[in-house]
């Protein structure tokens, strides 16, 4: 099967791949927005996770065989059982899912709970049976053991992979900024001590050619970071979605294991029809793009990381006092419950700076102070952590009232406040 696709051009798969392809579980997929609610920022970001997982099986075969220049024997077989892990790779994916999963912390991470599990123990399971490869599938996502080489779950899921290297490139496309990485890097790709790894020596001398390439990927990851998943649209679109999917799971009206039967448009419809009345009219608003708007905002620059900590753990880590903050601030400005939504992501971590590298000086991590990119990586490392921002959302009329209780409560000035008064000065 050949698939013609705007960043990779034809994409080739083998038998085994283009079965896996056609699964139900893999076709849900294309009703599930890569970017979740960032298309009310960036039009174009409508791509989906169907899209994406098709793109990382391209890239995941182009690593292949820049580990097969490098010296590395990889059968076909291998190759093609990489290729189907990286087609599989998000198919735990619900929708939204960044947005609940990590951002309000209502469900574990996709790759961390037991969706997976349930995956592989139903249709998705005996869909792989049938085609012979259910254990060396399962190994390579996670969910039992590898039979595979040690590196080969590494191409799929690790910091610089086929997950990365295709998302970069396709949100870059798909949001319309000109952002980009060259081809060498695919070059560069090798087994170092059982270690997916990217080679930055040659001859017995550092490459700052190959370290070049590889920072370029991390900027690009920053770049989309603070421009993309990080612009407060798409973040506070992405709250109003996660809290009318907490109230109705609170009301016993949605239940995790049945998100994996819905995509985007089926979840909002189900919320706007069929949720209790406070989760509709959230998801009515979303519809009509009536968004809240930034009341209180607060960030790395004015808060320091011990406080940071005691936030996320308080508002990020606890649903039960994120309840009890936005129930007061609710109260205390005469709104309806559904109207206040306090955002506390975690702390923010560059986990690609964490890639391996082979050195002149042996086998480390990127961001090592020993490597020759630590100086970079740890701007870069510092820049990404910055990018903290901690919100309290509410409708355009209470923006001015919320300031002060939340300055209260949460005992920080709000920079939002202070850039509004700047601006009309």
């Amino acid at each position: 099967m050949v698939i013609r696709d705007p960043i990779h051009g034809d994409i080739e798969l083998g038998s085994l791949e283009s079965a896996v392809l056609d699964l139900p579980a893999v076709q849900r997929l294309r009703g599930i927005k890569q970017l979740g609610t960032a298309y009310h920022v960036y039009p174009g970001a409508l791509h989906t996770r169907f899209d994406h997982s098709l793109g990382a099986c391209a890239v995941a075969h182009r690593m292949v065989a820049g580990l097969r220049r490098s010296g590395t024997p990889i059968t076909s077989e291998i190759e093609e059982l990489i290729g189907v892990g990286a087609l599989l790779h998000d198919v735990t994916h619900v929708p939204f899912g960044h947005t609940l999963e990590d951002e309000r912390r209502l469900f574990p991470r996709h790759d961390k709970g037991t969706r997976l599990s349930r995956l592989l123990d139903g249709d998705l399971g005996d869909a792989l049976k049938r085609l012979g490869i259910l254990e060396p599938v399962a190994g390579l996502l996670g969910a039992g053991p590898n039979p595979l080489p040690p590196w080969a779950p590494a191409v799929i899921a690790s910091t610089l992979d086929a997950d990365l290297l295709d998302y970069l490139r396709r949100d870059s496309y798909f949001t319309g900024l000109a952002q980009d990485y060259d081809d060498r890097v695919f070059r560069y790709f090798s087994v170092a001590d059982g270690h997916l790894a990217l080679r930055m020596v040659k001859h017995g001398m550092d490459r700052p050619d190959s370290r070049s390439e590889v920072i370029q990927l991390l900027r690009m990851r920053y770049f989309l970071t603070e421009r993309v998943y990080y612009h407060h649209t798409k973040v506070v679109a992405g709250a109003m979605v996660s809290k009318a999917v907490e109230i109705a799971l609170d009301a016993g009206a949605l239940a995790e294991r049945e998100l994996l039967a819905l995509n985007d448009w089926t979840l909002l419809d189900r919320l706007e029809h069929a949720a209790p009345p406070t989760a509709a009219r959230l998801a009515r608003r979303l519809q009509r793009r009536e968004l809240l708007k930034r009341g209180y905002v607060v960030s790395a620059a004015s808060v320091g990381l011990e406080e940071r900590e005691r936030l996320v753990c308080r508002m990020h880590e606890s649903r039960e006092e994120r309840a009890w903050a936005e129930a007061e601030l609710a109260a205390g400005l005469g709104l309806a419950p559904e109207d206040v939504i306090v955002y506390c992501p975690a702390l923010t971590v560059m986990k690609e700076a964490g890639a391996w590298v082979e050195t002149a000086s042996g086998l480390r991590r990127l961001n090592d102070p020993g490597s020759a990119a630590f100086a970079e990586t740890e701007a870069l490392e510092s820049r990404y952590a910055g990018l903290w921002r901690f919100y309290v959302f509410v409708p355009a009329d209470a923006v001015h009232r919320v300031t002060a209780l939340a300055e209260v409560m949460f005992g920080h000035r709000s920079e939002h406040h202070t850039v509004e008064t700047r601006e009309m000065s």
